[in-house]
């Protein structure tokens, strides 16, 4: 007997919760690389960083209070290990997260499937999707953010790991790490087009404030 166990064999079908509707067309599918997401989600870096002052710190202080080159090196595989620990933990998170999470893209809305203990789906309308930003903060892969018509919001915990950073206040889903996203964005262009959404679609780079405009497949103009 096999021990294969599928998490989400309840689907219909892999990342939505039913069989579309008639009318509706699946146009993409598409998972966070879970490199990018340890990075941009769980800030492996940054918690490398962190240590590595910490280890600095504390080796420089030792030194000055006269330690032995034993104790430096105990000192010193301690806060090793302990941060080989932290950062294994954020990585595998990273990449059961990544796995677990499912973008859906169709003619008429955005699916995010994602979760762990508690899997959730948002169902996003096309229509409610103001505008839409395209970044590639490491340049081998690439975010989409989508800003939500108002008075419409989604709460920030249920979207996290795929919601922009530092937009508590009106939090904006975030297809993140995609591989295909110079692939992904006109698709998505050309589908808000058709469905009535958003009217702007701006393309970004990583520590640029302002954006430049893409061309939409549909023809229609989309302003940066």
């Amino acid at each position: 007997m096999s021990q294969d166990h599928d998490d989400f064999a309840f689907e219909p079908v892999p990342g939505l919760p039913e069989h579309l509707p008639r009318g509706e067309t699946m146009l993409w599918q598409g998972s966070p690389d879970w490199l990018a997401l340890e990075v941009s989600a769980f800030h492996v870096r940054k918690v490398g960083a962190y240590f590595a002052l910490l280890l600095a710190w504390e080796l420089s202080s030792a030194w000055r209070d006269n330690a032995t080159s034993g104790d430096l090196a105990i000192l010193s595989a301690w806060i090793i290990g302990l941060a080989a620990c932290a950062i294994g933990i954020l990585c595998l998170l990273a990449y059961l997260y990544a796995r677990s999470t499912i973008y859906t893209l169709t003619s008429r809305r955005i699916v995010i499937r994602t979760g762990l203990a508690l899997p959730v789906t948002l169902n996003l309308p096309l229509a409610l999707v103001e505008t839409a930003s395209v970044g590639t903060p490491s340049g081998r892969t690439g975010n989409i953010a989508l800003t939500v018509c108002r008075p419409n919001r989604i709460a920030w915990m249920v979207l996290w790991p795929n919601v922009r950073p530092w937009t508590m206040t009106h939090p904006q889903p975030l297809l993140r790490g995609l591989h295909d996203v110079d692939t992904v964005a006109p698709m998505l262009a050309k589908a808000l087009a058709a469905d009535g959404g958003a009217q702007r679609i701006y393309a970004t780079k990583s520590g640029s404030a302002g954006g430049q405009s893409m061309p939409d497949p549909s023809g229609a103009t989309l302003a940066a």
